[in-house]
């Protein structure tokens, strides 16, 4: 099962983009898969996230709390702002604009501890921001929905925020208890939690992808290009953050990998139960899903080669003969 768990979360953005590309072009694959099963899907994602995690991930929000607060306020004020100014400058439908500012306003997405890892990042300092703006999104995701949709549409605050605590906040409270108290079995399952959670994200992905293919399609590039721009400038507007707080290079990939991967698949569900009229909006959620695993995954291969001073100084040699190499080609 290790093996296996190892493959799939090695390519992981690959299977998810060949699960997209199929219920895209051949929807009729995936019709079978309920769009009322999205909510369950995304709950299991959650809940196999709690399993992994403990009451002791919350502790670098007390050893480090100056860390946690600038990137949970750039996650909630940086993703939001862009989602907003990219759908009115590109000029979107009312549809497509609530699905862009939801992906903005969601937390960051439970992938961004895998990418930070593998990325040689602060992985400690990812766990508490993806935690405490997991548990900041009940409130700050409507609040913040209602900020910059209100002159657009009705936003229903009340139903998103049930949706958030049903979804995310009680799958990861379970998860987080039942590993406090049969953390020896929790142990023994935590190979197989990959396998579930990315068969569930792929479930998701082409849910969503198949039933509504027409409208992807009908879009254009637009969406498609916005996406990439909203995922891309949070990852810059991430790195420039820590820059600017003179973080440490592993701190600075955790911030940026953060605030631009997000929780699309929250996303996507909150399109459907908040905004049940508005079909396009769970577009971008959707395209989100697909497109910031395949970025991360190319971001994680880029930071692996940032070296901090301490690494550097370890690696002189290795740095400086990779160096000679490619002065040589």
């Amino acid at each position: 099962m290790k093996k296996v768990s190892d493959f799939i979360g090695k390519y992981m953005a690959w299977i998810v983009l060949a699960i997209a590309a199929l219920a895209l072009f051949l929807p009729k694959s995936c019709l079978w898969i309920k769009t009322e099963w999205v909510n369950y899907l995304l709950m299991i994602v959650m809940f196999g996230m709690g399993l992994t995690m403990k009451l002791s991930d919350f502790a670098v929000v007390f050893k480090r709390p100056k860390d946690v607060i600038i990137g949970c306020l750039a996650q909630f004020i940086v993703m939001p702002l862009l989602a907003f100014a990219l759908g009115k400058i590109f000029g979107l439908s009312n549809e497509l604009l609530v699905g862009v500012v939801l992906v903005g306003t969601c937390p960051g997405g439970t992938s961004s501890n895998v990418i930070t890892f593998l990325s040689k990042g602060d992985t400690a300092m990812s766990v508490g921001m993806t935690s405490v703006n997991t548990l900041l999104a009940p409130i700050l995701t409507p609040a913040l929905t209602y900020l910059y949709l209100r002159t657009s549409v009705d936003v229903d605050v009340k139903a998103m925020f049930i949706s958030i605590v049903q979804v995310v906040i009680i799958p990861i409270g379970l998860g987080i208890l039942i590993n406090k108290l049969f953390g020896k079995y929790t142990e023994k399952a935590k190979d197989a939690l990959p396998v579930v959670s990315v068969t569930a994200i792929c479930l998701i992905v082409a849910t969503v992808v198949s039933h509504n293919s027409e409208k992807i399609l009908s879009t254009g590039l637009i969406v498609f290009v916005i996406v990439i721009l909203h995922n891309l400038l949070g990852y810059a507007c991430g790195f420039l953050i820590g820059m600017i707080f003179k973080m440490d290079i592993p701190r600075k990939k955790a911030v940026a990998i953060e605030i631009g991967m997000q929780n699309s698949g929250l996303a996507t569900s909150l399109a459907g139960t908040a905004f049940p009229d508005m079909a396009m909006a769970t577009v971008p959620g959707a395209i989100f899903s697909v497109w910031h695993n395949i970025s991360g995954a190319i971001l994680a291969a880029i930071f692996r080669s940032f070296y901090t001073p301490e690494e550097i100084e370890e690696n002189k040699d290795d740095i400086e003969n990779k160096s000679e190499e490619q002065n040589e080609e």
